[in-house]
């Protein structure tokens, strides 16, 4: 039995004014290309499959006509839902999907059922899959009047955590009634201690839950998870695995090789390794004052193709950083080279409240959290207040993501 798992794909994304979708067509037909060439028996999707809950019209297409290149391989395919994805729209071609060998995990089902499936290797029921999408918070838990941050996140975490126990005893109680000893492989779509983050990858639980803890998964084979979008493995000893993005979503991922993690399951063995997947966009952030600017660049654009262009982002150092003519300097630097300018950013010195103190910095560059602590530096407010405030908005901001 071969297993692929990948997530994050988030089809539809824009970058900076850029459209990802001849990357995201290309790695798709190359997707199906290894499926075939690796007798690949299914695929598991761990979340993000679109960037937004409305993809655009172009992103489901990709979606659909991949489904549908899957059809010759044979191969089964299981999409999870994650934090950016809307369970309505998944849910929409549910049914029709069913009928491709394709099973959709949109959101959690009252019975549970419905989310333990069973993968086939040549007709034979051969792993079984505990498939859990993105847990939203209100789907496990109903407010309560009186409860603290530190509460809320206590009962987030045992109600996630409760959901994997199910699920993994009613695997093996399939087990046990039909005298099998299939591996049980489950998902997820959050994100757990002492994992790599990147700036392309957003808060999910804020203000609740900062990170779910690695010992309270159920004693799986595998367990696929997606949100993380740097490729790696949580601990040594246990085979808890993030996929990471196919593409990378932000310049701070730019020098990660992309992979996807590939699980064969043989005569009660298991192996797992890793599949390269190739860059189809090459960008690059470089840091430099003018005067080392464009030799840098050429160095970088040596080591491209040909054909290709780079997606530039340029970080000015200090020495440049004041003068006002700085965006027509580099584009001239830059005229004669294969390289898109995406975002040019002065070098921030360290500062108290950088919305107060750094005209030039973009809100883009700042997360919610900074922008909040940023406003937050502005008031003169006791520890208490702020403590209590930023609780607040921690809460309003996790249903405003939630809703997403």
């Amino acid at each position: 039995m071969r297993i692929l798992h990948t997530s994050d794909w988030h089809l539809g994304q824009h970058f900076i004014g850029r459209s990802r979708a001849a990357e995201h067509q290309a790695f798709l037909l190359w997707l199906v290309s290894q499926v075939k060439a690796l007798n690949i028996d299914a695929i598991i999707v761990a979340g993000d499959i679109f960037d937004t809950a409305t993809p655009p019209s172009y992103a489901r297409e990709l979606y659909n006509q991949f489904i549908v290149e899957l059809q010759s391989c044979q191969c089964q395919l299981v999409m999870l839902a994650g934090n950016h994805d809307a369970p309505a729209v998944l849910n929409e071609s549910k049914a029709l999907l069913q009928h491709l060998n394709t099973s959709v995990i949109a959101n959690i089902s009252e019975d549970l059922n419905q989310q333990l499936l069973v993968l086939q290797h040549q007709g034979q029921p051969a792993t079984l899959l505990c498939a859990i999408p993105f847990l939203r918070a209100r789907d496990l838990l109903q407010s309560q009047a009186g409860q603290s941050a530190s509460d809320k996140q206590q009962s987030l975490q045992q109600a996630i955590a409760q959901h994997y126990q199910q699920l993994y005893q009613l695997a093996q109680q399939y087990n046990t009634e039909h005298k099998l000893n299939l591996p049980v492989v489950m998902t997820g779509h959050l994100t757990t201690v002492g994992v790599s983050r990147s700036e392309s990858v957003r808060d999910i639980y804020i203000g609740t839950l900062d990170a779910f803890a690695a010992n309270a998964f159920p004693p799986a084979d595998y367990i696929a998870l997606g949100h993380i979008h740097q490729s790696q493995q949580i601990k040594a000893d246990t085979d808890i695995r993030y996929s990471g993005s196919p593409i990378a979503l932000s310049f701070d991922e730019a020098a990660q090789q992309k992979q996807l993690w590939l699980i064969e399951f043989k005569d009660g063995d298991k192996t797992v390794s890793t599949l390269p997947v190739p860059c189809f966009q090459p960008l690059l952030s470089i840091k430099t004052d003018l005067a080392a600017l464009k030799q840098k660049v050429q160095q970088a654009v040596a080591a491209i193709a040909a054909t290709d262009t780079l997606w530039l982002e340029l970080v000015i150092t200090e020495t440049d950083a004041y003068l006002t003519d700085l965006q027509q300097r580099v584009e001239t630097e830059l005229q004669d080279l294969p390289v898109a300018l995406l975002r040019l950013r002065r070098q921030r010195t360290a500062v108290t409240n950088p919305l107060a103190s750094d005209h030039d910095t973009q809100l883009s560059e700042l997360t919610p959290q900074q922008v909040w602590q940023a406003r937050l530096a502005g008031e003169e407010l006791t520890a208490e207040q702020q403590q209590q405030l930023s609780e607040l908005h921690g809460q309003v901001l996790a249903t405003v993501l939630e809703a997403k």
